[in-house]
């Protein structure tokens, strides 16, 4: 039987919050869950100035997608120069994961949000995705402009602005 690999894997840097995030990040997925979760030993806890036995680093997964977290201390934290990008295939879908990931966090423009921890997401329909990749790029202008006035992306709206 063979696994299948996976050849990056993201790894997200947390203060303390790593399991946390982990498990509210798996119950808003569907195919998701925790594969592992290991604790700073004596050795590494003195060395990293963590209790031993507090979570060190989370594995998990997000509709199949491997992830690490790790509870690094608040040496780093998240900006939005990077973002994970959630494709939806239904308002629905976009309504869901906007409520989910925006709680506590906070919303942006063109369907960008920070989580409640910091890191930023991109919740985008694959409607507008194979609008703006197609070959009517007048209808994708169209579209485009229409997204730049939305926080949560309104499928209707870019529907009708693209007609």
């Amino acid at each position: 039987m063979t696994t299948r690999f996976q050849r990056i894997t993201p790894f997200l840097w947390f203060d303390q919050q790593a399991e946390e995030a982990a498990k509210f990040y798996v119950s808003l997925f569907e195919n998701s869950r925790i594969t592992h979760v290991a604790r700073y030993t004596k050795e590494v806890a003195q060395a990293a100035g963590r209790q031993e036995g507090d979570v060190m680093t989370v594995a998990f997964e997000l509709d199949g997608q491997a992830f690490t977290a790790i509870n690094g201390g608040p040496v780093f934290q998240f900006n939005e120069s990077i973002s994970l990008v959630v494709h939806c295939h239904s308002q629905q879908e976009i309504d869901h994961f906007w409520k989910g990931l925006s709680a506590g966090g906070a919303e942006s423009q063109c369907g960008w949000l920070k989580d409640r921890y910091g890191l930023s997401w991109q919740i985008v329909p694959e409607e507008l995705i194979q609008l703006m990749t197609g070959p009517e790029q007048d209808k994708a202008a169209r579209a485009m402009g229409a997204v730049m006035h939305m926080q949560k992306i309104d499928l209707e709206q870019i529907r009708k602005a693209a007609a």
